[in-house]
């Protein structure tokens, strides 16, 4: 019997505009709630982006958000992986001393920050993904928050050369990650949207097995090797589609809202291939 589903948003959840069919997800929804089965969005994005897609007070949802850094549920913080201080200040130091041209956002739990003089087009961009951003003048001093991720946007065609770089300078202490189109992620290693789904099934006490779960993207490898109820989305990147047992129509066809359907109407609650 299937327990608990995660979703990725983008490219999975979501359709090519960034929305849902509302309507029937809220059918789906009240299914799940009668059914105890626990429903858990799991992205790259921030938080406060991510429960703006499911207003409502009475919201039994699990968040993990920043890839698995952080968990949250009912606005409350869970868990938490965290970059010590002192190793934000040497990555900012790196990043303002030996890159040009790059933008850099840094990730919080309260909020993310970037610099005033930022380029206007990347903080149109950056509002975009991130609800909660302040600008600062300066990371010379940093804020008071905990710091959980770096967000970059570089050059397209430095892409590789400067996550090569990174993963070089810092060694085992962080990954730089591409997530495609210029855009560099500096997240902590070993924490990834698996991790913290199979932290959260181990307190609930269910199996991986008993898990139902669907992405697109690469950041979506580790949660769907978790299970075997695991579906890429039709359009997937090709290390996707060979991670994951099953395949879904696209997100523009409301996949993953039809194959939950399917899982629902199973009496036997098993999977079809």
């Amino acid at each position: 019997m299937i327990q608990a589903i995660s979703v990725d948003m983008d490219g999975t959840f979501l359709d090519s505009n960034g929305e849902y069919n509302r309507e029937r997800f809220e059918e789906i929804y009240a299914n799940l709630r009668q059914s105890g089965i626990k429903f858990i969005v799991a992205s790259g994005n921030q938080y406060y982006q991510l429960k703006s897609f499911f207003p409502g007070k009475d919201r039994e949802l699990f968040y993990v958000a920043e890839n698995g850094a952080v968990i949250f549920h009912n606005n409350k913080l869970l868990s938490v992986n965290q970059f010590s201080n002192t190793l934000v200040e040497k990555i900012l130091r790196t990043l303002t001393e030996d890159y040009q041209d790059l933008q850099v956002i840094l990730c919080g739990v309260k909020s993310a920050y970037l610099l005033k003089e930022a380029d206007p087009n990347f903080k149109e961009f950056a509002r975009k993904y991130y609800f909660e951003l302040k600008e600062v003048e300066s990371f010379s001093t940093l804020p008071d928050d905990t710091f959980i991720k770096f967000a970059l946007d570089v050059a397209i065609h430095q892409t590789t050369q400067i996550v090569e770089q990174l993963n070089q300078t810092f060694q085992d202490d962080i990954r730089a990650v591409s997530s495609g189109h210029g855009s560099i992620d500096i997240i902590i290693p070993g924490v990834t949207k698996g991790s913290a789904i199979k932290q959260l099934l181990t307190q609930w006490q269910v199996s991986p097995e008993q898990l139902l779960a669907f992405g697109d993207a690469n950041n979506d490898i580790e949660m769907l090797e978790l299970t075997p109820h695991s579906y890429a989305m039709k359009e997937s990147s090709q290390a996707v589609l060979a991670t994951a047992k099953h395949i879904a129509p696209s997100s523009n066809e409301a996949g993953v809202l039809a194959v939950i359907e399917h899982y629902l109407d199973d009496k036997s609650n098993k999977p079809t291939k």
